[in-house]
């Protein structure tokens, strides 16, 4: 039962999915927490951050496309944070608000999980918040041969830069071992949710398809993965292990294998 004493953590995205509230709700249910999560999508991004201060929201999940723009809001930079110029969690104690970015550690996992082959050359296609988490995880697991796919050149070439990548502006008719979409493309509700982000030669001539977007958790670049049998790694993995981070930030205590399984598999069923 909703009650006064509740804490409240919530996310804000621009386009807010159940994936969040679904994992997180289902883990202060499992460990008898009185707290609840709720997904918003801010009208304005600085009177939201306000609120979160204000009202005393103990944490805040920052997605797309947030993760820059916030940092001018917050009171403290965590080095997760920092060493990428990129945010996706907020934590609030007593109106002091400190940034952390869980992508990171997410995204490096998954790369360390699936054995990925740091002489694999990767396509990664993306050039915002998420993006830099991304190429900053691939770059410090030892990969070099990296060419960043970006339609806006002042960002794409800095980005790419920052890590010593490649950059071009479109996928073209590039092909590696390796594919990586942090774009929006793919995205339920989006103007491209029936889009490939890569082309199907392209995809064809992979080993390894990686998809960040996590709504829905069967993309079209990850359904056209499985279907030419490459290894696929979702954004619904992501997800998983940047909320869990987030809920141990939030909370101070860590889920067991067990439960956090459980959260993930409540979080991907289909709903209704």
């Amino acid at each position: 039962m909703l009650n006064k004493d509740m804490t409240l953590c919530i996310s804000l995205s621009a386009r807010p999915s159940n994936n969040g509230t679904r994992f997180h709700n289902f883990l202060y249910e499992a460990l008898e927490l009185n707290w609840i999560y709720k997904a918003f999508a801010p009208t304005d991004l600085s009177l939201a951050i306000a609120g979160v201060r204000g009202l005393g929201i103990r944490g805040c999940a920052i997605s797309m496309p947030y993760k820059e723009d916030v940092i001018a809001l917050v009171d403290r930079m965590d080095p997760s944070a920092t060493a990428i110029d990129s945010v996706n969690t907020i934590v609030n104690d007593d109106g002091v608000l400190t940034a952390y970015n869980t992508d990171y550690s997410a995204i490096a996992r998954l790369i360390e999980r699936n054995g990925l082959d740091t002489a694999s050359p990767v396509l990664l296609r993306g050039s915002g918040g998420m993006a830099k988490a991304t190429a900053a995880a691939f770059r410090d697991a030892g990969f070099s041969d990296v060419t960043l796919l970006a339609r806006n050149e002042t960002a794409g070439r800095a980005l790419a830069g920052l890590y010593g990548f490649r950059w071009m502006p479109e996928p073209g008719d590039a092909t590696a071992e390796i594919l990586v979409n942090v774009t929006p493309i793919g995205m339920a509700g989006g103007p491209e949710e029936h889009a490939l982000s890569f082309s199907e030669e392209a995809i064809a001539a992979a080993s390894v398809v990686f998809d960040v977007v996590a709504l829905p958790a069967e993309t079209p670049l990850v359904a056209a993965g499985r279907a030419a049998g490459k290894t696929v790694i979702s954004g619904a993995e992501v997800a998983t292990l940047q909320a869990l981070e987030q809920f141990v930030l939030y909370t101070g205590i860590r889920p067991d294998e067990e439960q956090v399984r459980a959260a993930e598999e409540f979080m991907r069923a289909p709903q209704v």
